[in-house]
């Protein structure tokens, strides 16, 4: 396996199952026991049993082996794995380093196994995206600070002791001129299932060697802590046998269309958009009768005692559904709430990869993300910050950023760069193009975390969009669309805001969100 220029990444099994392999076979024989539950310690000898676990296993009986989790720290990996493979499924939990809340260090990349004049550029790219951050750190307090002593006129008075609010403010913005090469750490919990679709497709776009590297000592991990596995992991799945794999191999040779394919692409995607960030394409067009049929199917009631509109109001409106202010979010498990899984809606949305790598934790709004690097062309494509378009060194600095990034891209790629490694060098703010839908439930809560004035900026926005399209098509919905603030306030719960000190500094419930308006 080649090797990687950077610091290897730092793999560990923190916390675990004892004997999770014999907890397979213990899950596997209760199920037919007429004995009771069988404890792992009822597991003996292993061997006896072995052919079992393996025959459910090759059967697809995979709930057995997903009891056993395992709690991974990770250091050493790049943003990049991150989006494109760690979380871009929705069966693990992670708590990783914020580049919102933590300054970000000077020597912390992932580097490709490269060498020569391409590692010199490389390594400069970098330089150049690093010195940008922190320049645009500084070059942002000023108006960021207007922006944030009006929202908290009383703290005027108090500049150092709010200064670190601030300066995290600007690090929140600056961050976008940071290549996705940018090291992260974090824990990751999985179950054993999962780890064994890590390795199975570990072999895919767009962080092939990172990807290797990294799952291949997460299986030593789990190999170490339980050798049974062996007997059942399946070798990964060659890249060039993979549905993308295939097609670009067979698209390679017979396309004539050369490069400019992806820039009609781009064109076509953004003129959908119609000047928005997320765009309704597609619902249901009787989501609004069938949300309200299913309330009364909960509750055994005939149209002529509860209309539609009254039946919409018990699910949605905070005053009679409480739960929906309950920060513990128990509407899944609420027979009234779960009315809410039968509307859809299909949005087309354009973020940037750092507001996506956001977006992309609400793993029950799933999109159909891209493979990076096939949306790539010579021009640069990115998205600015509505703040940074407020001071003109700053944007100044940006468009000189971004345009320099591309350049040296295109020279990486001369050098003899896939683009898979090239893209590492692409800054946080390039734009990701892709399909998201989801059910009325898990838009619900997506929307009541990310309309928060608290939420950062982009994805702030690309909500705010969404909640206006459904007012426009399923108002009696749409209007129940809001921030944790005024479901809380129309549910009569106190305290208003459940941020306590984190509070915006706005009375975001006394307003319509026609008016919602912000820009940090």
């Amino acid at each position: 396996m080649p090797e990687t220029i950077s610091p290897e990444p730092q793999i560990a099994i923190e916390k675990a199952f004892p004997s999770p392999f014999k907890n397979v076979i213990a899950t596997a024989r209760t199920c037919y026991s007429s004995k009771g539950i069988i404890k792992d310690a009822d597991i003996k000898p292993l061997e006896r049993w072995q052919p079992l676990a393996k025959s459910i296993y090759e059967a697809g009986h995979h709930t057995t082996y997903q009891h056993a989790y395992f709690q991974f720290t990770l250091s050493n990996v790049s943003r990049q794995f991150i989006w494109s493979f760690l979380h871009s499924h929705p069966f693990y939990n992670s708590e990783q380093v914020s580049q919102r809340y933590v300054k970000i260090k000077k020597d912390g990349y992932y580097i490709p196994p490269i060498t020569g004049e391409a590692l010199a550029l490389y390594k400069q790219t970098i330089e150049m995206q690093t010195e940008a951050y922190f320049k645009l750190i500084d070059l942002l307090h000023d108006v960021t600070a207007n922006h944030y002593f009006n929202r908290f006129p009383a703290r005027e008075n108090y500049p150092d002791k709010y200064g670190k609010d601030i300066t995290k403010k600007c690090q929140e913005v600056a961050r976008y001129v940071m290549p996705l090469a940018t090291f992260a750490y974090l824990y990751h919990t999985i179950s054993a299932v999962t780890l064994l679709r890590y390795y199975r497709l570990v072999e895919q776009y767009d962080a092939p060697l990172e990807q290797r590297i990294i799952i291949q000592k997460m299986v030593d991990e789990l190999l170490r802590h339980d050798p049974n596995y062996k007997s059942i992991l399946e070798e990964p799945i060659p890249i060039e046998q993979t549905p993308e794999g295939k097609f670009f191999l067979e698209f390679s040779h017979n396309s004539q269309n050369g490069s400019d394919y992806r820039k009609e692409f781009i064109r076509e995607f953004d003129e959908s958009l119609l000047g928005r960030v997320s765009k309704l394409i597609d619902y249901k067009v009787n989501g609004e009768k069938v949300l309200a049929s299913a309330v009364r199917e909960v509750y055994g009631l005939p149209e002529s005692m509860v209309p539609d509109n009254d039946a919409i109001d018990m699910v949605l409106h905070p005053e009679k559904n409480t739960l929906l202010g309950e920060s513990l979010v128990l509407t899944t498990h609420s027979k009234l709430s779960r009315a809410m899984y039968h509307v859809h809606y299909t949005f087309r949305k354009k973020l940037s990869h750092t507001a996506d790598s956001q977006d992309q934790r609400h793993r029950m709004t799933p999109g159909s993300r891209p493979i990076l690097s096939k949306q790539l062309t010579d021009e640069p494509d990115y998205i600015t910050p509505a703040i940074i378009t407020e001071d003109e060194k700053a944007l100044a600095l940006y468009r000189e950023t971004m345009n320099r990034t591309w350049e040296n891209i295109g020279k990486l790629i001369q050098l003899g760069l896939s683009e898979d490694e090239a893209s590492y060098v692409l800054p946080n703010a390039v734009s990701v193009r892709f399909t998201e839908s989801a059910d009325l439930l898990n838009l619900h809560h997506k929307h009541a975390m990310r309309l928060c004035y608290n939420a950062q900026e982009e994805i702030w926005r690309a909500s705010l969009d969404e909640a206006q399209q459904i007012r426009e098509v399923n108002p009696q919905i749409g209007k129940y669309l809001l921030p944790p603030c005024t479901i809380r306030d129309l549910g009569h719960q106190r305290p208003i805001c459940p941020e306590g000190t984190r509070f915006c500094g706005e009375k975001v419930w006394r307003y319509d969100i026609s008016e919602y308006e912000r820009v940090i």
